[in-house]
């Protein structure tokens, strides 16, 4: 516990022109980190990671997560290793499959996902390594790319995963997983299992998201969240009632920070439901003695 990172997300819901000020305050609160989002249609997750960055002073800010789909390997290398260069030490870059539809939607839904972000996360981290790159896979292609401009500190490369051969996938390529919300105690030491499973050694970092309402009405909370627990639980294909919550009087919450803590989470990060949510984040804060 005494290692844990407490971080807080940047709603994908929330106005972007509010991201710096909200940046500037969250750092204030002592977080140890502040994660963006890159959804379909919201924001995008470099330009709002280099806001976030551009705001503050010590805050690492994650990016959860860009879809594979989206991007060429090449560029988004460029871009993060820009930002790591301006950052160093700074930065969290998760990847992901992204949502089948919605890469659907814009024309860029792979044949494989799994090669895709096998693929995607191999090149990128030996791109920002500084190597050469030579890749003709199944699904993506390089001829002898390099950076001119390598970071001096390699940021983390995360996989935002959920299903097993996806796990197992990020146990073997990347730095670390990133767990979606709702996804509870039990959950990480089975995500820990099947990381390990793929090869992951103990360095391998475990990022959590999750749902976050404190409030001293157990009703108001409930009512808070249950819409946000409703679709998620239809989106992991479990009962609402088994969706973990961050949530609660400020103490509960605390308690189940620390339980997935126990449960091997390395980064727990706050996406808080309801209103005045930095009140929300500086309760959490002061229950868990920060």
């Amino acid at each position: 516990m005494t290692n844990l990172r407490i971080g807080v997300m940047y709603d994908r819901d929330w106005a972007p022109e509010g991201l710096p000020g909200f940046a500037r305050q969250a750092e204030a609160l002592g977080v140890d980190d502040l994660w963006v989002v890159e959804d379909l249609g919201w924001n995008g997750g470099v330009s709002a990671a280099a806001v976030a960055l551009g705001a503050t002073e010590r805050l690492r800010v994650g990016i959860g997560i860009t879809p594979a789909p989206l991007r060429s390997p090449a560029l988004l290398a460029m871009e993060l290793a820009t930002l790591a260069r301006v950052f160093p030490g700074r930065l969290v870059a998760g990847i992901g499959h992204g949502v089948r539809e919605w890469m659907v939607s814009v024309g860029v839904a792979p044949s494989s996902p799994l090669a895709l972000l096998e693929e995607t996360i191999t090149s990128v981290r030996a791109l920002l390594r500084g190597e050469r790159v030579e890749l003709a896979g199944r699904e993506v292609r390089l001829d002898g790319i390099q950076l001119v401009h390598p970071p001096a500190e390699v940021p983390p490369v995360v996989a935002g995963v959920v299903r097993s051969r996806s796990l197992e996938l990020s146990g073997r390529v990347a730095d670390g997983t990133l767990i979606a919300e709702g996804h509870g105690p039990r959950d990480l030491e089975n995500t820990r299992a099947l990381t390990a499973k793929g090869g992951a050694t103990a360095d391998h970092t475990l990022t959590v998201l999750s749902f976050c309402c404190v409030g001293e009405d157990p009703d108001q909370v409930a009512r808070t969240l249950h819409p946000v627990t409703e679709g998620h639980g239809t989106w992991l294909g479990r009962p609402q009632d088994e969706v973990f919550t961050v949530s609660g009087r400020p103490a509960q919450a605390a308690a189940h920070v620390r339980e997935l803590a126990a449960a091997g989470a390395d980064t727990v990060v706050l996406r808080v439901i309801g209103p005045e949510p930095l009140d929300q984040l500086k309760a959490v804060l002061g229950a868990l003695g920060r």
